[in-house]
């Protein structure tokens, strides 16, 4: 399709591509991302040859775009040989051209990094590194099912920032018994480790999970809603003193160094989602198209290899569909999102006084640019919040 059917704000808001290898050496209690356990080694070359072929199919669906981003996530893409994330990044520029600061990054398990492997994605391209550090305490990466010691986590923290220019890690909240004294503490730690971006998520108990079969059977209780609320308020509070606020519910950084791949996402850009279980926003004619792939990577690789794609999904968006989405997202952000953008969007203006009786309640709040943002109230009912403005 032609970029010329692209509207200004789509292209403001960017394109990219998100590559999802589905392994990981275990599987996490809290996680329902789509990973899977191998007991023999992965045949890389042919997953490689996949990803390659499925690429293509997308740059067929989406010529003239250019690629702001890509991130490669999982599972653990810290698992992949450097030879066989050299392969994407070369099928990716092959098939679309780079912007000229194009974001390159990379999720790895502090239990998967090594110095030499490290330097091998660096050669291949990559240039910003995300780490599932979790927790800074031993009980509890062990309760998170976690392989990584906390010595591990810091040993790898230290080979990220000398091996690539950004580097970001997660930690998660709102374990099981934990004070908020506590997290205060391991937060002022954290924040000893330099990285310029810190992705804070709040626990939450996912169904289908083992997390979520302990929480049924009262064997596993997390903090009360109050308990809750006051570690996120003691997460904001350590974040902005630290210079790193809250750009995002649950991302911190330093200005400028915002992951400019969740910024499509949440700015409701174009993106292209590559391997199993990956989903996608691609635009043809005036709708965008909800994609997804086959979830099991055995499955999806027969499916690339048989017609050239795993794709399982293809729904063309209603317009009401696409400005719910644009608001689920934007409403995310402090930058907050732009009622113009919404009626092109949806085909429809806001209710005024709606809006204004949100304002009232200290649930919105109005910036110079007139855009419209949650307050800090407002984040803590995000979704109830986006049906209200939307109605």
């Amino acid at each position: 399709m032609s970029a010329d059917r692209l509207t200004l704000a789509d292209r403001d808001a960017g394109f990219g591509v998100y590559v999802h290898w589905p392994f990981c050496a275990s599987k996490c209690p809290y996680c329902d991302f789509n990973s899977h356990v191998r007991a023999i080694p992965v045949d890389e070359a042919r997953f490689l040859a996949a990803m390659r072929a499925e690429i293509a199919h997308f740059g067929q669906r989406t010529e003239g775009r250019a690629v702001r981003s890509i991130f490669l996530g999982g599972g653990t893409p810290s698992l992949m040989k450097p030879e066989t994330v050299g392969g994407i990044l070369e099928a990716i520029a092959a098939t679309w051209p780079l912007e000229q600061n194009v974001e390159i990054t990379l999720e790895a398990n502090p239990s998967s990094v090594e110095a030499g492997r490290f330097r091998g994605y660096r050669a291949a391209g990559v240039n910003r590194v995300s780490l599932g550090v979790q927790a800074l305490n031993a009980p509890d990466l062990a309760a998170l099912g976690r392989r990584h010691t906390v010595e591990e986590a810091r040993k790898a923290l230290a080979i990220a920032r000398s091996t690539f220019e950004r580097v970001s890690y997660d930690l998660i909240y709102a374990r099981p018994d934990q004070s908020v004294d506590a997290w205060q503490a391991e937060l002022q730690e954290a924040l000893t480790y330099a990285a310029d971006h810190l992705s804070l998520y709040q626990l939450t108990i996912e169904p289908g999970t083992q997390f979520a079969l302990l929480h049924a059977a009262g064997r596993l209780k997390v903090p009360d809603a109050d308990t809750g609320a006051a570690l996120y308020e003691a997460t904001q509070e350590a974040m902005d003193k630290a210079g790193l606020p809250a750009y995002e519910i649950s991302n911190h950084a330093a200005a400028g160094a915002e992951c400019r791949h969740n910024l499509v996402y949440w700015r409701y850009g174009e993106y292209a989602g590559i391997g199993p279980g990956a989903h996608g926003r691609v635009i043809a004619g005036e709708r965008r198209v909800a994609t997804a792939t086959e979830r099991h990577p055995e499955t999806w690789l027969a499916a690339v290899e048989t017609r050239g794609h795993g794709l399982i999904t293809e729904d063309p968006l209603t317009l009401e569909e696409m400005g719910d989405e644009y608001l689920l997202m934007a409403l995310r952000l402090r930058e907050g999102f732009d009622p113009e953008r919404y009626t092109e969007l949806s085909g429809r203006r806001l209710d005024p006084k709606r809006i204004d009786a949100l304002i009232d309640d200290g649930l919105v709040e109005t910036l110079g640019n007139q855009r419209l943002r949650a307050t800090r109230s407002g984040m803590a009912v995000l979704d109830a919040l986006v049906a209200d403005i939307a109605a």
